[in-house]
């Protein structure tokens, strides 16, 4: 793979110093978040120091930083990017003590360094996983003033009916709040089983599951097809590569990665059960309606299951929101084990 030119470590517009947390992330030690956890547990010394402040701010020249006692930042560190469509009982983790299979061991590039994933899939879910050490790339993934989609193929056992996923479209409480709604296909519908496409731009713990729970129905199998701009073509389950150049750029832009929004910020915080999370509550619900009217994508009733032409639909107008992506012999490659070619 060709190498990508390493830029000049940044500085704030003292022309000195940077904020320690988006260093460590840059050097590839973790997100700006872990290494938040990090600096704040005490893991992180400065020159000698132990410190536990977050905003303190270091001279990316001359400070010696270190975490556990290990010198960061000796050599410049090549910015590597890896797609991973990641297995079932694999954890995303970092942790040198873990003793379970975790994703980053799968990536076996001798060369890919300190590498960490971006965001989590849980042990029993599959599908897209991006792994860095480029810190303002996952930053730019993760947070959620960005709203970068993620798309992911759900199976449950019985029959989903159009009220609970009208809920998961206008959004549903949990613990954190209210979700802001989510884009939601009907790939196949029947007695015995319900399979469905659902996008979300939020990044809450388990969130795809918890919200089907809220519903009434349990999530048997979750596969992430979609991450912004990245699929799963073309990579079998338990396979990587490294991204392309445009496809980094991508990522990095709102235009198609997901348009920064401030609201989506406050996602992550603990919310009292009266306040809302924001990004499409109107969207989840309005928008909803709006895509299924004007495509006029979703036909009516409970056993009117007709993937192959556009999805099976809401018989009160609510209306899914795809783009008429996938049918029905796509959903079973993917949660057949992605024996796509």
């Amino acid at each position: 793979m060709k190498a990508f030119p390493q830029p000049k470590p940044e500085r704030d517009s003292d022309g000195a110093t940077v904020r320690l947390n988006k260093w460590l992330a840059d050097q590839g030690v973790a997100s700006r978040r872990k290494c938040d956890e990090l600096i704040a547990s005490g893991h992180v010394s400065v020159d000698g120091e132990t410190v536990r402040e977050l905003g303190t701010k270091v001279d990316p020249v001359a400070s010696r930083v270190e975490v556990d006692g290990s010198p960061v930042g000796a050599r410049p560190v090549r910015k590597k990017y890896y797609l991973l469509n990641k297995p079932r009982g694999v954890f995303c983790t970092s942790d040198v003590l873990e003793n379970r299979p975790r994703a980053i061991d799968l990536i076996d590039d001798r060369d890919k360094g300190r590498i960490y994933s971006v965001g989590r899939l849980d042990e029993d879910t599959t599908g897209v996983l991006l792994l860095t050490n480029d810190g303002e790339l996952a930053n730019r993934v993760m947070h959620p003033r960005y709203g970068v989609p993620k798309t992911y193929l759900v199976k449950l056992p019985g029959f989903v009916p159009d009220d609970a996923l009208q809920s998961v479209r206008q959004g549903v409480r949990l613990a954190e709040g209210v979700t802001g709604g989510a884009r939601v296909v009907v790939l196949k519908r029947t007695e015995k089983l319900s399979q469905l496409e659902v996008t979300i731009n939020e990044g809450v713990n388990r969130e795809v599951r918890r919200i089907f729970a809220a519903v009434g129905h349990k999530v048997a199998r979750l596969h992430r097809s979609r991450l912004g701009s990245l699929n799963d073509r073309g990579l079998k389950i338990g396979s990587w590569r490294p991204l392309r150049r445009d496809e980094i750029d991508a990522l990095l832009d709102p235009a198609t990665s997901g348009a920064e929004n401030p609201r989506l910020e406050r996602l992550q915080k603990k919310r009292g059960p009266g306040q809302r999370f924001r990004r499409g509550a109107r969207k989840g619900g309005s928008d909803a309606r709006r895509d299924g009217a004007s495509r006029g994508g979703e036909g009516a009733g409970r056993g009117g299951d007709r993937a192959g032409r556009g999805g099976d639909g809401a018989s009160r107008g609510s209306g899914g929101a795809g783009r008429g992506g996938a049918g029905r012999g796509g959903a079973r490659s993917r949660f057949g084990g992605g024996r796509r070619a």
